[in-house]
């Protein structure tokens, strides 16, 4: 390859990222110290790198009362999560030879919090990530290039280091620091990439849950910790967290998680219950880590400090260099004049409206012509050229009400003339028909002889700012049309907040015991059970959400305490009569059928809290199945009077309980697939499967229906799901 296409791959890759890579730089240089900063923070034991798990932790049990977490981070700081001698919660650094408190954590100062958001993402989330992550990837393009240009320059590998002969200032130090801060910026730029790309789950970085065989338990012999075997031969250096059982029944254990592997150990015996070796990819994205931030190292934090200001240095010299050998670039800039434009909405509720209004004014204030309007009213319009479509879905997949004429109007109403269009849907995927009329109205267009796609349809989940910028980026691109996407313009409604009364809470002994909570609310709303209150237990941004079972005119939530759980204990802590400032949030796709001939309900844990209120309101007397899994008859028994009392009034038609801490010691999925007959014949007949609970129990399930659909009805569980037959609302 000629030295001449090295040059100009070069020289476009600079171009086209110089100023994400500036930003880049000048942000990693600040970024540089901040990890020099905390290893000077006197957090440190001595002979930290000597001490085992043996030493440390039966010191630190015997120095405070309650433990439930204990991490060590990059500095080499322990910091212990639990509770102090008065019972109050307590986060804090920790000797751990002597178990003396040394401080209290602080979070990151905001100004290094701004400088690292800007670092990862520009402030625009995802998108944001996307170009820092190709900027990473150009990066490592311009390393390999340059490196070309080098061994090009120095006529081989043999000769890279030798004497370079000087031309100018910018020429001659843009090839001697290159050469020196090559590896530091190849190792910035390969490790970026790397976590780009784990980012965006194109390289799997999924850690593998231990898995424990609770029949094999042993609760004997009792050994105290300092004895453990495991514990004597993991010293505190390998540790990244270990987190403490919750109570002192045998099948609570000890989870380590180390830096190549977890563990589960018996906490009373020491036995080893599980060890996971963690994937490579999982190996890879900490190290990249490490390296790209150099939170491990205080030298190598400063190395990277060099290479990232020999960054600014090579974009300054490049383009000095570029600026000799050619003569300045004019950039062209298109537009269409004369053209017409026009904008159809399909909106419900009017938000949809905000995007249309915004895309409207800035083709008016550019002196274009728009024209906007609702589907229901397309016509013949006799001077467009582009015609732009943005519409939300109702209900199930339905189109809104002022677009339910639009294919009729389509077929009615033919333009004389081609007509590029675009289509944007909006929506949000906690629906199973997310965007699905959008998707509908784009195959209308694509069969119409005058249309002409102007760019592949776009959606914008929950009104995101950066989904709608995508699509004005794609749109602009083609028509050299700029629509860009103002977070001002575009921000949305301040939500409005609530007075809610308690009416009752059964609260619990127990520290991670379920309890029963219920709340009215002073004014009139249509709310029903599936769905959500968000509760705001510190009276901050710090939002809680919990589902609701609706019970005559009281909102019932079933909450399990968690031990420093800051909704949870908020909750339980309530006394009838008193009030909390919070906000129903309609959670229309998890709503009880309304047309289903059976529904089936699966639950574990808390997540049966809206399927009573969903029971309660079974007037209609709905075949309704219910299966849920509990640890323990105990943990069942709030709910089981209830239960037997809605099959004796045929609310609730039948009732399967699993217990996964006694009995045959079953879950949920295995109710389900000991049924599977029955759960494929309920789909086959057009009935809906509700789910509601943890992420574990859906995705278990989810698993066994896959089966079970494709054996039994040969068809995905995808297929039911984008037809409204299976509903989730898991967390």
């Amino acid at each position: 390859m000629t030295i001449s296409v090295w040059r100009y791959s070069h020289l476009a890759l600079a171009v086209s990222s110089f100023l994400l890579l500036t930003l880049a730089a000048v942000t990693g240089i600040i970024l540089a110290f901040e990890p020099v900063s905390q290893k000077l923070q006197p957090y440190r034991a001595d002979n930290f790198s000597q001490l085992t798990l043996a030493q440390t932790l039966p010191v630190l049990k015997g120095n405070y009362s309650e433990i439930s977490e204990l991490t060590v981070d990059a500095n080499q700081f322990v910091q212990i999560k639990g509770s102090d001698a008065d019972g109050k919660n307590l986060t804090a650094y920790v000797d751990p030879q002597t178990g003396k408190n040394l401080g209290t954590p602080t979070r990151q100062s905001e100004f290094f919090e701004w400088v690292t958001a800007l670092h990862r993402s520009l402030f625009l989330h995802e998108t944001g990530r996307f170009f820092i992550g190709l900027t990473a990837f150009l990066l490592l393009l311009i390393t390999v290039s340059g490196t070309m240009l080098i061994i090009q320059r120095q006529r081989g590998v043999k000769r890279f280091f030798t004497r370079i002969v000087r031309d100018n200032f910018a020429q001659y130090y843009h090839v001697v620091l290159g050469r020196l801060s090559l590896i530091p910026i190849f190792i910035i730029a390969l490790s970026g990439t790397y976590l780009s790309l784990a980012r965006f789950d194109l390289i799997a970085t999924e850690k593998v849950a231990p898995k424990i065989d609770f029949d094999a338990i042993q609760s004997k012999p009792e050994r105290a910790l300092a004895d453990f075997n495991v514990f004597k031969d993991i010293k505190l250096s390998e540790v990244q967290s270990v987190e403490f059982p919750f109570s002192e029944d045998p099948e609570d254990y000890y989870t380590l998680k180390l830096k190549d592997r977890e563990l589960a150990v018996n906490q009373i015996t020491g036995d080893i219950l599980s060890e996971v070796p963690y994937p490579t990819t999982v190996l890879l994205a900490n190290l990249s880590l490490d390296l790209h931030t150099g939170r491990a190292s205080a030298l190598w934090a400063i190395i990277l400090a060099v290479a990232s200001g020999n960054i600014l240095f090579f974009i300054y010299s490049g383009f000095a260099i570029t600026w000799k050998r050619r003569a300045n670039r004019v950039k062209n800039k298109y537009s269409a004049d004369e053209s017409r434009f026009v904008i159809l909405v399909g909106s419900e509720n009017g938000s949809t409206f905000r995007f249309a209004q915004h895309v409207h004014q800035q083709l008016l204030k550019q002196g274009e012509k728009s024209f906007l309007t609702e589907f229901n009213n397309y016509s013949v319009f006799p001077k467009a050229e582009y015609l732009i479509a943005l519409t939300a879905t109702y209900g199930l997949g339905e189109a809104p009400t002022n677009a339910r004429r639009f294919a009729a109007m389509v077929e009615k109403h033919q333009q004389p003339q081609p007509v590029r269009y675009s289509v944007l849907g909006f929506g949000s995927h906690a629906y199973p028909d997310f965007c699905k009329f959008a998707f509908e109205v784009n195959q209308v267009l694509s069969q119409q002889k005058w249309a002409v796609p102007l760019v592949d349809i776009h959606t914008v989940n929950d009104r995101s700012p950066d989904d709608f910028g995508l699509w004005a980026e794609a749109w602009s691109q083609q028509t050299d049309i700029p629509i860009t996407a103002s977070s001002e313009l575009l921000k949305a409604p301040t939500p409005t907040f609530e007075s809610l009364t308690v009416t009752s809470n059964t609260r619990t002994p127990q520290p991670d015991g379920t309890f029963l909570i219920r709340l009215r609310t002073k004014r009139r709303h249509s709310v029903t059970s599936g769905d959500l209150l968000a509760i705001y237990p510190a009276n901050d941004h710090r939002e809680r959400l919990y589902s609701i079972g609706l019970f005559d005119k009281d909102l019932q939530l079933s909450v399990r305490l968690h031990p420093g759980g800051l909704g949870s204990s908020f909750l339980h802590e309530l006394t009838p009569g008193q009030t909390i400032r919070a906000r129903i949030i309609r959670n229309d796709h998890f709503h009880f059928p309304k047309k289903a001939p059976v529904v089936v309900m699966i639950a574990n844990g808390t997540g049966i809290a809206p399927f009573l209120g969903m029971i309660s309101q079974n007037k209609q007397q709905v075949a309704c199945h219910l299966y849920c899994g509990f640890r323990q008859s105990s943990s069942f028994n709030m709910y089981r009077n209830f239960l037997e009392e809605s099959q004796a009034t045929q609310k609730l038609t039948q009732l399967h309980v699993a217990y996964s801490r006694e009995g045959d010691k079953q879950y949920v999925s295995n109710l389900i697939a000991r049924d599977s007959d029955f759960i494929a014949n309920t789909l086959a007949t057009q009935g809906v499967l509700m789910l509601c609970g943890s992420l574990s129990m859906q995705k278990d399930v989810l698993d066994l229906l896959e089966t079970i659909c494709q054996t039994k009805l040969n068809k995905s569980v995808s297929f039911f799901q984008s037809h409204g037959q299976i509903l989730m609302d898991c967390y």
